[in-house]
């Protein structure tokens, strides 16, 4: 189990395991956190929580279109 941190990044650098996003994530410490929300990223590469500002950004971008 990853040790818990305060919620105090606001940027945070994200990858593909850490998916399907929400804020807070696991290693957030839940005492000073808010509703767990999830967050769409596959499709742009970033995603801005609503409850805290927390900004997420995905490694390697957005996901590719297969289309």
């Amino acid at each position: 189990m990853p040790q818990q941190t305060e919620n105090k990044q606001r940027d945070i650098e994200v990858t593909a395991a850490d998916l399907p996003l929400h804020c807070p994530m696991p290693a957030m410490l839940l005492w000073n956190a808010h509703p767990r929300v999830f967050l769409p990223i596959e499709k742009t590469g970033d995603a801005l929580c609503p409850y805290c500002g927390t900004r997420y950004t995905l490694k390697g971008g957005a996901a590719k279109s297969r289309h």
